[in-house]
């Protein structure tokens, strides 16, 4: 099997599922409870959330955990229009947003707020001086992915930082979630990055938790009310197991990043040159600065991703369409559409996403693969 679906969900490592496992049988208290077993299991709470903040370099007090990335987005964006409408109803996303940013932004508009959609160029990159342009004195909320998860296209945040320096009131959001680990820091969580949101399962921790930046100092409506949890901020008793082993999984993530940070870069690199000898097949990641590491896109011209997906997948070769959170839909991608991809190629497009764990051996196997694909479906698009 040749897993390259790593922007999808990773696997867990054995030792973050060791950790939620030991967790979970040991430690049976409550972190709310006052007695010794639910003072244990707040040790470990919050111990995970201290380990959290070192790993991405911020304040202890500026992680709050959640369920993931989609909840994370649905936070920031919800619970800055509950906390700033009275200063204002006007939103900014960029037309490559993740369907969690996109679709809570439409939601908020059916209810009263206004957004506008920042233009992206031919390359899937946010046009800066475009998006300034959008900022209005009504404006509360920017919303911008820092690499776009389905061609790769790593988003000018420091850039846009500059820009919104001169706006201190409007909240800033990064999705951070295909940039972690795959992206220097320094690029995606700015100074003037208000709010950033992460999902555990993209590096290799369980399903079903995540965690959010949350500057010092900036102020969300809560998410949810009842129990007090996350200081008032998310009531919900904590998945103490399931944070436990995201902390151990970034942790080791981390690592094995640092082990080897062009791994890989080189891979893709590979695929990318080797895509290109095709003549019906165009590529749309690129092998530069711009483009992220781990994520490769390509459409074979007349030939439906989907079904491209499906003849890999017989073979034991796993990709997907665009992002997995839209694939099931048979929809074109909405960020090959702002680019100004046609229709036609963009229902053709494919994504490969690479992780640490995968191999040079494994890319040429694909590529022995995907010529006899290529062959076999020349035949049917003649």
């Amino acid at each position: 099997m040749i897993y390259f679906d790593n922007s999808a969900t990773t696997p867990i490592y054995p030792q973050a599922l060791d950790a939620y496992l030991k967790t979970s049988q040991r430690i049976i208290g409550n972190p709310s409870s006052l007695h010794d077993l639910g003072s244990q299991a707040n040790r470990l709470l919050e111990q995970a959330r201290k380990q959290v903040a070192e790993l991405i370099q911020v304040g202890t007090n500026e992680i709050y955990f959640t369920s993931g990335g989609t909840e994370g987005d649905n936070w920031v964006l919800k619970g800055t229009a509950l906390e700033k409408k009275a200063f204002g109803r006007h939103i900014i996303i960029s037309s490559v947003e993740h369907p969690a940013v996109a679709e809570t932004a439409s939601q908020l508009a059916d209810n009263g707020f206004e957004v506008s959609i920042a233009p992206v160029n031919k390359e899937g990159i946010v046009e800066v001086e475009e998006l300034k342009k959008l900022i209005r004195k009504d404006t509360i909320l920017v919303s911008i992915m820092a690499v776009n998860n389905e061609v790769g296209s790593i988003q000018p945040i420091q850039e846009i930082s500059a820009v919104l320096e001169n706006y201190p009131t409007i909240h800033f959001l990064v999705d951070a979630v295909q940039a972690i680990g795959k992206v220097a820091i320094e690029r995606w969580l700015t100074k003037r990055v208000d709010f950033a949101t992460f999902s555990a399962h993209k590096f290799h921790g369980p399903r079903g938790v995540g965690f959010i930046y949350w500057k010092h100092g900036r102020k969300l409506a809560p998410l949810l009310n009842g129990g007090g949890q996350e200081k008032n901020q998310r009531s919900s008793t904590e998945n103490v197991a399931g944070i436990v082993a995201m902390a151990k999984a970034l942790r080791l993530y981390l690592d094995k990043k640092a082990e080897k940070p062009e791994h890989t870069a080189i891979i893709r690199r590979y695929l990318i040159e080797a895509l290109q000898e095709y003549k019906n097949i165009t590529v749309f990641s690129k092998d530069t600065d711009e483009f992220a590491p781990h994520i490769l896109c390509f459409a074979l011209k007349g030939i439906r991703g989907e079904v491209f997906v499906h003849a890999l997948e017989e073979k034991q070769i796993y990709t997907s369409t665009t992002s997995a959170c839209s694939s099931k839909k048979r929809l074109a991608s909405s960020t090959l559409h702002a680019m100004k991809v046609s229709d036609q190629l963009a229902t053709s497009a494919v994504r490969i996403s690479l992780d640490e764990s995968n191999t040079m051996a494994e890319a040429e196997q694909f590529m022995i693969i995907f010529n006899q694909l290529y062959k076999k479906f020349s035949v049917v698009r003649s």
